[in-house]
């Protein structure tokens, strides 16, 4: 049985199995921190001040580019001032406060802030719609909304008529923050006292809503308990990733949104662990790789799109400077040495003949100190996974939902296991239904849906476990693998079962692929969708001499057609012959947020694609195929 030691000091971990006919349908591990009893999240500010008020907790970016300190007094001095002007402009305890910006140092305060004063927040992803703001604000029932721009204080205006709670509405680039301090000035240090000593483990600190991929999203009411189980056992578990075991002390820029769980959540670890944070408002663009740059974290929190664009940015990079072939074999070792727990000795020479010429340029392109990468939001992918640890940055990849507080599992340190999504995450139990469905148990789950405090029921079997929805099996070892939605699966009309996730999964790697949905439900056979992404695409353009092809034309090109087929093909080896892909079409048109087609979190909504690419999906399947 494989061993992790969490942390300096504490007991190994050990996960304990339950066998049903010879398989492992049950795997849980113990809890690597004691259960919180008393006190909230709106405590953290003010302890840190107290225990190390010095101590860097973030750093923000200046006019000039330059980054700047804000140590742990400087930060819940802030967060007092801005509860206090919460407090003076009525907002009661338990109060919804909506946030809607980008990943910003101003998030993260006002976040803290609502707690101190009492208050529950409802983030609202940047790039929601007019009706989706409106929806959350009216189902949450927010007194108030803070918005980033005066571009979406103008939508969340234009809705008010519609929301007779709302009775505040403000900006933070027109001064949010410092009129909110200013009002404060007359309530007293008390008045917030009070407020934070209603607060216990069990009140709940924010509606998180789901990205609604078949209907109205759903707000899951999160406790501060909830916040504690998942970011204490995850930091003890990653101790070297939070703590650091070098004379560099652990920093991390955040860019994916806070609006989802997963960058809330640690964002929220960070605090806990005294890491100091940067913030970044995109993953778009050159802003980003320079921001890295400047900042220089020694771990990330990202999906895989961002480390796919790393490798196929590299990728295009060789190939411009006729060194592809050089970089395909270099990546080629990598993977071979993140395979192996004992490299050979020619192998670990060939990576270090490799690292000056390939691998620190990708740490490089991460900010040159980054050892570490937590990786969720969908599956990696083996070959990127296996990549990236031998070009030296240990990725863990882990698997949760907004209802269990982000992580459930996560690659247990030192003990790697590609394809699969880890173990329990400490304090969690994961078991496999009868239907392959995975369902979950532990102190990170949340308390209900907003709906069930008004009478709807709470989602839970009645032994209390949480059904996911997704599909997954547990190896012999206690592994966690999912396989897909239980509500995508397709069944051709063989009566074939396909799950859908591991062939799009694969395709969303390849460099000319920006989204790829499988379809085949009731059809003969497994088709797909395939749309292009624009860098990739232009750098194929580039160095073919096709720059002067319209993209309609391009996606009838049988150069590109050829290179697409070849993916396909790559992407079939997963399967068996019935679960294939064999057909697909090349879209003009991606897949987006603004096009109705992706969610915030960038999850397919499947019933909008099979309704506006209808023509395209019939042409793979003629009349009389098979």
């Amino acid at each position: 049985m494989s061993v992790v030691t969490a942390a300096a000091g504490t007991e190994p971990v050990e996960p304990h199995k339950l066998l049903v006919d010879g398989e492992v349908r049950e795997v849980s591990v113990p809890a690597l921190a004691p259960r919180i009893a008393r006190g909230s999240l709106a405590d953290l500010p003010y302890d840190n001040a107290r225990q190390d008020p010095d101590t860097p907790l973030f750093s923000r970016k200046g006019p000039e580019g330059e980054w700047y300190d804000v140590p742990a007094g400087v930060f819940a001095a802030e967060v007092h001032a801005v509860a206090k002007g919460l407090v003076a402009h009525g907002l009661q305890p338990g109060d919804r406060l909506a946030l809607m910006a980008r990943t910003t140092y101003e998030w993260t305060l006002l976040d803290f802030a609502a707690w101190a004063a009492g208050l529950v927040t409802v983030p609202i992803y940047p790039t929601s719609s007019a009706f989706q703001t409106r929806w959350i604000l009216q189902d949450s029932g927010a007194a108030a909304c803070v918005v980033e721009d005066p571009e979406q204080a103008r939508l969340v205006a234009a809705e008010r008529r519609q929301l007779p709670g709302l009775a505040h509405l403000w900006a933070i680039d027109t001064g949010a923050v410092e009129l909110l301090r200013r009002a404060g000035e007359r309530v007293s240090d008390e008045a917030v006292a009070a407020r934070r000593g209603l607060l216990t483990p069990e009140t709940i600190a924010t509606l998180v809503y789901t990205s609604g991929t078949t209907g109205r999203p759903k707000g899951c009411a999160l406790t501060h308990a909830n916040f504690f189980a998942e970011v204490d056992n995850a930091v003890r578990l990653l101790h070297p990733v939070f703590v650091s075991e070098t004379k560099e002390p652990p920093a991390t820029l955040l860019f994916l949104p806070l609006s989802h769980v997963f960058g809330r959540m640690v964002s929220v670890g960070c605090v806990r662990a005294r890491v100091r944070v940067g913030h970044a408002p995109s993953v778009e663009g050159d802003g980003l790789l320079a921001d890295l740059a400047a900042f220089r974290p020694t771990f990330l929190l990202a999906i895989p799109y961002v480390l796919e664009k790393v490798f196929n940015t590299a990728r295009a990079t060789a190939e411009r400077g006729g060194r592809a072939a050089s970089f395909d074999r270099a990546a080629r070792v990598a993977r071979r040495y993140g395979q192996e727990a004992s490299p050979s000795l020619p192998l670990r020479a060939a990576r270090a003949l490799y690292d000056p010429l390939v691998y620190r340029r990708i740490r490089n392109a991460l900010g040159g100190r980054v050892k570490y990468v937590i990786c969720g939001g969908s599956p990696l992918g083996a070959r990127l996974a296996e990549f990236f640890a031998g070009a030296g940055v240990e990725v863990f990849e882990g698997y949760g939902l907004t209802e269990t507080t982000a992580a459930s599992t996560v690659t247990p340190p030192r003990r790697p296991r590609t394809g699969t999504v880890g173990w329990p995450l400490p304090g969690t139990a994961v078991r496999i239904a009868d239907d392959g469905e995975v369902w979950l148990r532990g102190g990170h789950v949340f308390a209900g849906y907003w709906d069930a405090r008004r009478g709807a029921a709470v989602p839970y079997t009645d032994d209390g476990w949480f059904p996911t929805g997704d599909l997954g099996s547990l190896d012999a070892d206690g592994y966690l693998r999912i396989t897909g939605r239980k509500k995508d699966l397709i069944v051709t009309s063989a009566g074939k079962n396909v799950a859908p996730a591991p062939l799009e999964d694969w395709l969303r790697a390849h460099p000319l692929v920006a989204q790829c949905m499988v379809l085949g439900d009731d059809r003969p056979y497994v088709t797909a969708l395939i749309t292009l992404d624009h860098e990739g695409l232009s750098h194929w353009r580039r160095m073919r001499g096709k720059e002067h092809l319209a993209l309609w034309e391009l996606t009838r090109d049988e150069e590109l057609l050829a290179a697409l087929q070849r993916g396909v093909d790559d992407a079939n080896r997963l399967v068996s012959r019935a679960e294939s892909i064999r057909a697909f079409r090349v879209l003009t048109t991606d897949f987006s947020e603004t096009s109705g087609h992706l969610t915030p979190s960038l999850k397919l909504r499947r019933g909008a694609v099979l309704r506006d690419f209808t023509r395209e999906v019939e042409e793979m399947y003629p009349a009389g195929s098979e």
